[in-house]
């Protein structure tokens, strides 16, 4: 079933979340106790949320609310770790999965029998939420209890892949399983890949979508926009995260304490408009660069004046993030190779962030090299097709024609 909103003229999709609140139902949450992962992004057309949903479900008893990065009410910035609280409404408890520990332990689960999961993906590797879903599933499939995913739309739509596949021994919370850096998969679609191919024997069930089809984006659902953690505030934030990323693992800075996180990168030293014409004589498609000055106010940088350049998406279907990202790190370096670093592996680890983020070491030692990025990006639109092809047995809505669906990009 799907809707047109009057007010807006737009075909609306029902999320899984949308189904249980119209009073539809599905046999994992009969007669169960439920467990929650959710955050500000758990919320109906009618904007009612995840919580009241499930709290009110006549079929199933709500015992326990589970957190993940930027918490249960999306209050918190990247990286800041947080313990358990209670809920101040409901009295249950409120388990923190980016703190000490990252996956549920069976004693978080003695009081669940069913994990429901409702947050709104982006779509892209390094976006902790996709951890968390997986470990959710290995946590579920080693205490006997199912997982059910309120699926949600991709917000860049269904049809493309980019980027490399993550390589084995680089697992971390920013990737931690073999998908490119772009999947082209909803939440829901992801898990039951992952679930299949990972042998973790969950038993997991997905509500599906009404109305999404792959060729949609976040503004054609009629769905409304929550930000899905602080500095991903609107969908052209989303559009070039895949890309601007990388710069989480430099010593410049990739926007965060700005207006614009992602869309713009800087540093104190860096010369913006060098970089932007430098950026625009390579002619990338879909994308205009423009130098632009900032002083972030947190995170990197913070309180300096930082020349930098805003990336401009002019064209959203032949833009390629992952592409530019290389093209805009190669240029970065050449421009300043005196103040340019990769930032060291985070206390404790063993790898570079960067190579974190890249799901290896090939970006890292490939980028400075003569024609490094085009063997890389060719390399990686190979492995992008490749998972186009792999996921077609785990679809759950209607795909583009089969060209498109090979296609792959880097």
């Amino acid at each position: 079933m799907s809707g047109t909103s009057a007010a807006e003229g737009k075909v609306r999709v029902r999320t899984g979340l949308d189904r249980l609140a119209d009073g539809e139902t599905h046999p994992l949450l009969q007669g169960r106790r439920i467990g929650l992962i959710t955050n500000p992004t758990g919320i109906t057309a009618d904007f009612r949320t995840a919580v009241d949903v499930c709290a009110s479900l006549p079929d199933a008893r709500l015992t326990a609310l589970f957190a993940a990065e930027h918490g249960l009410y999306g209050q918190r910035q990247a990286g800041e770790r947080f313990g358990d609280e209670v809920h101040p409404q409901l009295g249950i408890p409120v388990f923190s999965l980016y703190g000490e520990r990252k996956k549920p332990t069976p004693e978080l689960l003695e009081t669940v029998d069913t994990l429901v999961f409702d947050m709104q993906d982006l779509g892209v590797r390094f976006y902790t939420y996709l951890s968390t879903l997986l470990y959710a599933i290995e946590a579920c499939a080693a205490c006997g209890k199912a997982l059910l995913v309120l699926d949600r739309p991709n917000p860049l739509g269904g049809s493309k892949a980019e980027g490399g596949l993550l390589r084995e021994g680089y697992e971390s919370m920013v990737g931690a399983w073999r998908m490119p850096i772009r999947t082209g998969m909803t939440i829901g679609e992801l898990a039951r890949m992952a679930g299949d191919l990972t042998g973790s024997g969950c038993e997991l069930g997905v509500m599906e979508m009404d109305g999404w089809n792959r060729s949609m984006e976040f503004g054609d659902t009629g769905q409304p926009w929550m930000l899905p953690s602080p500095n991903m505030p609107t969908i052209d934030t989303v559009r070039v995260y895949a890309g601007t990323c990388f710069f989480e693992g430099t010593n410049m800075s990739e926007g965060r304490g700005t207006t614009r996180p992602f869309e713009w990168i800087g540093a104190p030293w860096l010369d913006g408009s060098r970089l932007a014409d430098a950026m625009n004589e390579e002619k990338l498609p879909g994308v205009r660069f423009h130098a632009v000055y900032q002083t972030p106010t947190f995170s990197k940088h913070a309180g300096e004046l930082c020349g930098g350049v805003r990336l401009f998406v002019t064209d959203r279907q032949a833009f390629d993030s992952v592409e530019t990202g290389l093209r805009l790190l190669r240029a970065a370096m050449r421009l300043h190779p005196d103040r340019f670093r990769w930032l060291e592996p985070p206390p404790g680890g063993r790898r570079p962030f960067i190579d974190l983020l890249a799901g290896g070491h090939e970006l890292r030692e490939r980028i400075g090299q003569p024609d490094g990025v085009e063997q890389l990006s060719a390399a990686w639109r190979e492995e992008s097709a490749e998972w186009l092809r792999r996921r077609r047995a785990y679809l759950l809505y209607e795909a583009q024609d089969e060209q498109k669906e090979g296609s792959g990009s880097a």
